[in-house]
Order: C-alpha cells, then structure tokens, then sequence
C-alpha cells in the first residue's frame, strides 16, 4: 500500500477524507489485491482507533461503494442545473460527512447529520507567504510569491527576505518593519544569521543591520513568530534580545517561540533549546528547554509551565497541533490563518476543548469537517464569515 492510499483510508476512518479523496479510493478498491489489503486494514487499524471488536470488514467495503455512488450520482446531477450551484457544494461537504458510516450509521445506527449550508466559499483559501516590508524612509514593499525584491543588503524572492552582514562605521542604527497579514506568514534571515518566522497578523521591527559587539535587538510590535538565534559567541559575545510592549526575553543563542496577539491578554515564551531569561519589570523568570512562560498582561504575572514543544511549534512546519484548547482559542487561530470572522452561534461551544492536528493546506471546509465530527453541530459559511453551531 503506498503512503497516498494508507493516508487517505486513515482520513476516511478518522471522518477527515474529503469527496477528491473518496474518488482516488474508490478508483483504488476496484483492483481485487486491494479491496483485500483494505479489509485487512480496516481489520487491524479500526478496532485500535474507535475501541470497536472485530468490525466486518466485508460489510464495511459494501457500504462504502454504494455510499460513494450514490452520493457521486447525486452532486453530478445536481452540478448540472445551474440554479442549484449552491445545493451541489452543500453536498459536496455533506459527502465528506455521511460517508464516515463506520463509527455512526454502520455500528450505531445513528441517523445522518444536517448539511452545513455553504455560500461562496471560493473566496476562503489557506494563508500563503506574504508580507509588507516598511523601510527606513517610510516607503512600502510588498512581497509575495512571484515578485522579487533586491537592495545593497536584502533580496526576497517573495517567499522570504533574507539579509546580508555588513559593517557600519557609526552608532546610527537603520529598522525595518515586516508585517505579516490575516492569511499570510513568512520568513526572514536577519543579518546576524538569526533565523525567523513569522505567523498571520505579525509585525517585527530590526536592524537592517547589527553593530558588532553590540546587543542584538529586534522588537515583536504583535504577533507570533519563532526565533532560531544566531550563537553570541559568532558576535563577540553579543546578547540577543527580544522586546514587545510587556516584556524583554535576553538569549545567548538558541531557539524559541513568542506568542503576543494584540487581542490576547497573554504572551507565551516557549523555550526549546537554550536558554532564555524572561523578564517584566523587576520580575525574571529563566526558562530551560520544554517550558513555557504564561504573562498575564492584566496582573502582570507570570506562571511557568511545561509543555509539549513540538505541538506548540508545529505552526513552522504547516500544522495546527492543538492539544486539548479550548475552540474559542482554536477559532481564532483559524480566523487568522483564513481570514475569516468565526460568529458562535452556540456561546456554549466556544469552552469545549478539541485535541487533534489539522494540515494547514487544508480547506477550511475539510478543516470544519474535522471540526464538525468531534466538537461542533453544525457550522454555515456565508461568504467569509463562519457560524459555528
């Protein structure tokens, strides 16, 4: 079995397969070899996933063919009238939600969920990389994929900026601004070699260029963004440092993330190799690897916890890790991420926690989809706005 099928029969078992999915699996089953390696699949891996005791792999193959053809045969003939454009993407998603019979209507006998009502959602795709870079004299550059931008000491190429070292004669520092959009993220080399990246709706002000010997300072105005530090023994012994309107954290060199969204009472600092001390006015707080600061901005104080790095990093590598949040927080992630307005139509929705890991090129309709099987109702999307039910 190739690793494309094996991900797409775990998507189906785990109710995330989308209707594309259901084609390429459907296609797949009809050679002999492979309706066996399926039941014996579903055999070995959903007993352990749902705690289910010897499931009929014959039947559950039966069902999953009549359910795809049925369900093909319905958005084909609706896509054909133009008046029911709207019905066809409401199926499309139902699709991705009445074929999960393993876990409701074939062992429970539970009646099939409501469409979600879809309107529009052409105009919701993931974030890509894209950001505005604010120069010294005030002009603006904007860079996303396909433009390129080049000076004495930066080139782009749409997808990051990268800066060159150079030496300065003077104590007259120049910045820079990048900021990164609802929708967007990017990454960028600063000109000490200090790797960073940046998440939606992010701002970061720096040096176009470093004094030797000096602190190495950047400021995170808003946002998240992950820092790979540059050593200080590469700088004679230069510190590295990291201010935002509530807090300082000072690095020798090492790698950790911010997290400080302007409608977020709190900053989290996850430290993951290193080490860092943060501090919030005469309090500091040094943190070693697999910990997290919590600052309170209304009280102004600061708990430390330990954590799961790799989850709560996961953003850098094109995943959602979220492990046991509450929606409200997970919403707003998505929200950025979209750019969308998330309305919860069910206040009670927003305290139930969800645990799970989410591709970040998924649609948002496979995203809620995913969603809909573990915590929400139902949803609707009217143009860019989302309604969680």
């Amino acid at each position: 079995m190739s690793p494309k099928i094996e991900k797409i029969i775990v998507k189906y078992i785990t109710k995330s397969a989308t209707s594309s999915d259901l084609d390429i699996l459907s296609e797949w089953i009809k050679i002999p070899e492979n309706k066996a390696v399926f039941k014996h699949y579903i055999q070995t891996h959903y007993a352990i996933i749902y705690g289910m005791n010897n499931p009929d792999s014959q039947k559950a193959l039966k069902l999953l063919l009549i359910k795809i053809k049925k369900e093909k045969s319905l958005v084909y003939k609706l896509k054909k009238q133009p008046i029911y454009k709207y019905a066809a993407a409401a199926v499309v998603v139902g699709i991705m939600v009445s074929t999960y019979f393993f876990k409701n209507s074939f062992f429970n006998n539970t009646p099939i969920e409501p469409i979600p009502k879809i309107v529009n959602t052409n105009i919701i795709v993931p974030g890509t990389n894209k950001a505005t870079l604010t120069l010294g004299d005030g002009s603006i550059v904007a860079l996303e994929k396909g433009n390129t931008y080049q000076t004495q000491n930066a080139n782009s190429n749409g997808e990051e900026i990268v800066y060159e070292a150079e030496d300065i004669k003077t104590n007259e520092i120049v910045y820079n601004y990048l900021t990164i959009p609802r929708g967007g993220q990017f990454h960028m080399v600063l000109s000490d070699g200090t790797k960073v990246w940046l998440n939606s709706e992010s701002q970061l002000k720096y040096p176009v260029s470093f004094i030797k010997g000096i602190t190495r300072e950047v400021e995170l105005v808003y946002g998240e963004a992950y820092f790979d530090v540059s050593s200080s023994t590469k700088h004679q012994g230069a510190k590295f440092k990291v201010l935002n309107q509530a807090q300082e954290i000072e690095v020798l060199g090492t790698a950790f993330n911010i997290k400080a969204y302007k409608d977020e009472t709190n900053i989290y600092t996850t430290l993951v190799e290193g080490k860092v001390v943060v501090k919030n006015g005469e309090s500091k707080q040094n943190l070693v690897p697999n910990q997290q600061s919590n600052l309170n901005i209304e009280n102004n104080s600061i708990s430390i916890y330990n954590v799961n790095v790799s989850s709560e990093i996961s953003w850098i590598k094109g995943v959602f890790s979220f492990k046991g949040k509450p929606l409200k927080d997970i919403m707003k992630v998505i929200s950025r991420w979209y750019d969308v307005d998330i309305i919860f139509k069910n206040k009670d929705l927003e305290f139930i926690k969800f645990k799970g890991s989410l591709d970040k090129n998924q649609s948002i309709e496979e995203i809620l989809t995913i969603m809909k099987s573990n915590t929400i109702n139902n949803y609707e999307i009217i143009d860019k706005t989302i309604i969680l039910k």
